[in-house]
């Protein structure tokens, strides 16, 4: 069976800015400073971009400091669970998405720049994580790229790259399974367009996660 590989973010949700609230709540708690601005978040894994966020502030950290961070971001997603719930959203397509795969037999987990915790906190809240093999998977605290992540959760569900399908919305997305040799498909749910992410190499663009059937026919085909 092949093994679908799921990003979280503006693929199968969408926060509406509670992410981000929620992450500066989390720096502040931790660095004793507000959170000014944020690094550039997109693909990007919360361990880099806690580090690059506390670069602009004026900060050097180290990993103590981040599993600072993670805690509090926890906590913070623990918190605010019902706010998330109530101004986010799943994205049109993404439960619909999940429960063919499936039916129809196929494995699924998510390699993610979140933080394990914090992943689960996302999907549960939106009541996405029902077909999700969470060991299987590789999250923000595992590695700082994508790459590293895929090779992480195709060792962790002991998978070959041949029989594994990435989805994601950003062109990192699509770096860290060419990088593998797993065939991507991309969505342009996220702040990249389709045209975008057919220029990082996308073997499948698709508008969004609707065509249910297409998506499903994308990765059963493999089969």
């Amino acid at each position: 069976m092949p093994l679908v590989l799921w990003d979280i973010d503006h693929t199968l949700i969408d926060t509406r800015g509670v992410g981000r609230e929620l992450s500066a709540a989390a720096f502040a708690e931790v660095t004793h400073q507000p959170m000014r601005e944020q690094a550039n978040i997109d693909g990007i894994t919360e361990a880099v971009i806690f580090r690059e966020t506390a670069k602009i502030h004026g900060l050097t950290t180290d990993r103590v400091d981040f599993e600072r961070f993670a805690q509090a971001l926890t906590r913070q997603h623990v918190a605010h669970g019902a706010e998330l719930r109530e101004r986010g959203c799943a994205l049109l397509g993404a439960a619909a998405a999940l429960d063919a795969l499936a039916v129809a037999g196929v494995r699924q987990t998510v390699v993610t720049g979140n933080v394990r915790p914090v992943a689960e906190i996302k999907l549960g809240v939106f009541g996405l994580d029902t077909h999700i093999e969470w060991d299987a998977g590789a999250y923000g605290e595992d590695a700082d790229l994508r790459p590293a992540l895929v090779d992480l959760a195709l060792t962790r569900s002991s998978t070959v790259a041949a029989d594994a399908v990435l989805i994601g919305d950003t062109p990192a997305d699509v770096e860290g399974g060419l990088k593998n040799g797993v065939h991507v498909i991309a969505v342009a749910t996220g702040r990249s367009s389709t045209v975008e992410l057919r220029e990082a190499g996308a073997h499948d663009v698709l508008n969004d996660l609707t065509d249910v059937n297409r998506l499903l026919g994308l990765i059963t085909g493999r089969m």
